[in-house]
């Protein structure tokens, strides 16, 4: 599982066009900062607030399983595997997920996921508690979060757009990832030490708990339905949302992109665990402590996307993916664990520069009708990649070492990022426009 892309995953928005209800005003006499802009929104601090506890518990039950499954297996492929299970359920199923959150109540939708995500959580801690767990436990609970993820992230996408509708869209999402990676610096310290304290099952607990948490939140919250049209029943909405993605370019462009990054780029749980435990030799401190630094990149990363109000442009996407591979082979070839940690809080910076802008410009883009329908599509190129990218490099670490794989997943991002920018400048048709009356002008590249 990818501790940056999950929480970038959780933000949607709803189009100046959409004939929904505007969220409520701001409170009389409190003027936010421009960077806490979606603050202003009571519903919305309301449900900040309790993804501040949520994420810190989700962290926790990532470093846990992640070493728990390294403990039982002594294999990186098997944490590999674990990462796919829980992943491939929204390759399978994500545009049925997003056909569910277009046709239901979001709040119900958040309820019931948030619940089901708890008594998952619940299990493995008591299983891991007395001891009984075994790997194939792991495997079904990671398979049974993947199955609930299909419906649960495109709901939270949609869930914050009705709470702070378009004006601050792009502001929440900066401030969701903030929060999620603050959840990430503090998760894995927790977690790292409750391991050594009493072992996993804890922090397995503890992110029940706060998943409950959620749910009394949102039961709190009251929001008003939108006014955006309900799919009806019969064939053909799934090609709808596809249909959307293919013709505009935007999103599809995006959309290419994102698989990049989910099946080369995601892969820094089963990365960080063979350079903790087989390079350095670190233990599940050094892991932890890896992943805090990652955290620390994404978390600036996701300060100063939050401090931005201009419009996302595709090629700022491609400069940023190519960057996040160069920071991966760099990281990959660094001497020591701090050079080493250095250069990951550069590659968390970078990734969530990258997911955040690629969030916002697809959300944005879409229309109301078939939002769901198309950020499920954004989730399962995204966390589906990660499915097939989990278990190749847990594979390619087992078998020529953690350094070389990580290497290569970084040679890959930079090339198909610069080769996807090449085909989007191609299939933009760029010429070169001169002035006839005898006087030579700078060159001007413009859209033919």
């Amino acid at each position: 599982m990818n501790h940056v892309s999950t929480a970038l995953a959780e933000h949607a928005v709803l189009s100046p066009s959409s004939s929904a209800p505007a969220p409520r005003a701001p409170e009389p006499g409190r003027r936010w900062p421009r960077s806490l802009a979606a603050l202003e929104v009571r519903n919305y601090r309301l449900y900040l607030s309790s993804q501040m506890l949520a994420t810190t518990g989700l962290w926790m039950q990532r470093i846990a399983q992640d070493w728990l499954v390294l403990e039982l297996t002594h294999s990186v492929t098997a944490v590999g595997i674990a990462v796919a299970l829980q992943f491939l359920p929204v390759l399978l199923f994500g545009l049925v997920g997003g056909l569910v959150v277009d046709r239901f109540p979001k709040r119900v939708l958040l309820i019931i996921t948030q619940t089901a995500t708890a008594l998952t959580a619940a299990t493995l801690g008591v299983l891991a508690l007395t001891g009984a767990v075994q790997a194939w436990h792991v495997y079904v609970v990671a398979t049974a979060l993947g199955l609930i993820t299909v419906v649960d992230n495109p709901t939270r996408q949609v869930f914050v757009s009705e709470l702070v509708g378009s004006r601050h869209i792009r502001n929440a999402i900066s401030l969701n990832s903030s929060v999620f990676q603050l959840g990430a610096l503090v998760g894995p310290a927790a977690s790292g030490a409750l391991i050594h304290a009493v072992g996993q099952g804890w922090s397995f607990l503890l992110n029940a708990l706060s998943c409950l948490v959620v749910v009394v939140m949102v039961c709190v919250i009251r929001t008003r339905p939108t006014a955006t049209a309900v799919p009806t029943r019969g064939s053909g909405q799934l090609k709808e949302g596809l249909r959307a993605v293919a013709r505009t370019s935007e999103i599809g462009w995006t959309i290419a992109l994102v698989g990049t990054i989910g099946v080369f780029g995601l892969n820094m749980p089963v990365i960080l665990a063979a350079f903790a435990d087989h390079v350095f030799r670190l233990g599940v401190g050094g892991y932890s402590l890896f992943s805090s630094a990652t955290a620390v990149g994404a978390l600036s990363g996701a300060i100063v996307s939050a401090r931005r109000t201009g419009t996302v442009r595709l090629r700022s996407l491609v400069a940023a993916l190519t960057l996040l591979g160069v920071a991966v082979m760099a990281a990959a070839l660094s001497p020591d664990r701090w050079v080493f940690v250095a250069l990951l809080a550069v590659v968390g910076f970078c990734t969530l520069t990258f997911l955040t802008g690629a969030n916002s410009l697809v959300q944005t883009t879409a229309g109301p009708a078939v939002r769901g329908r198309v950020m499920s599509i954004y989730l399962l190129v995204l966390l589906g990649g990660q499915s097939l990218g989990g278990p190749a490099v847990g594979w390619l670490i087992d078998h020529v070492g953690a350094r070389p794989s990580m290497f290569v997943c970084g040679g890959l991002v930079a090339i198909m990022a610069t080769l996807t920018g090449l085909a989007m400048a191609r299939r933009s048709h760029l010429t070169l426009r001169w002035r006839t009356d005898g006087r030579r002008l700078p060159v001007h590249i413009v859209h033919g």
